[in-house]
């Protein structure tokens, strides 16, 4: 029985872990300084992906103005390869654009079987606009 559960709770923790592995990174380079309150329709920003899990073939990106959840900035899907790297100018969402101040921006990335298809995890990467 207790190597039974020490099984059951090792899966668990390598389960865990492995959709813990999924990350990615960006970052404003090359982004028009925008402070108007009024979002410019831009390219996305080169992303960096690691730990993809097996099985995904399709990314879908939103972005959220943490101070101003309510605000749809958008997003977009991209055909992934096992490298990670989605270049810049893939798709097209609405630029952070704060009208006072700084404020902070989370992408939420969704690893899926296909576009639409099983989710199989989520990531989050976030940073301050302007920085």
């Amino acid at each position: 029985m207790t190597k039974v559960l020490l099984l059951a709770v090792a899966a668990g923790f390598m389960a865990t872990s492995a959709a813990a592995e999924f990350k990615f990174t960006f970052d404003w380079s090359g982004l028009k300084l925008c402070t108007t309150g009024k979002p410019n329709t831009v390219a996305n920003p080169r992303f960096k992906i690691s730990g993809l899990p097996a099985g995904t073939t399709a990314v879908q990106f939103k972005l959220k103005d943490l101070d101003v959840p309510g605000y749809n900035h958008g997003g977009g899907w991209v055909k992934i390869t096992q490298d990670g790297t989605v270049s810049a100018n893939s798709f097209k969402y609405k630029s952070p654009c704060p009208p006072s101040g700084k404020h902070t921006y989370e992408w939420t990335a969704t690893a899926r079987t296909k576009k639409g298809g099983k989710k199989l995890a989520v990531a989050k990467a976030r940073r301050k606009y302007p920085e």
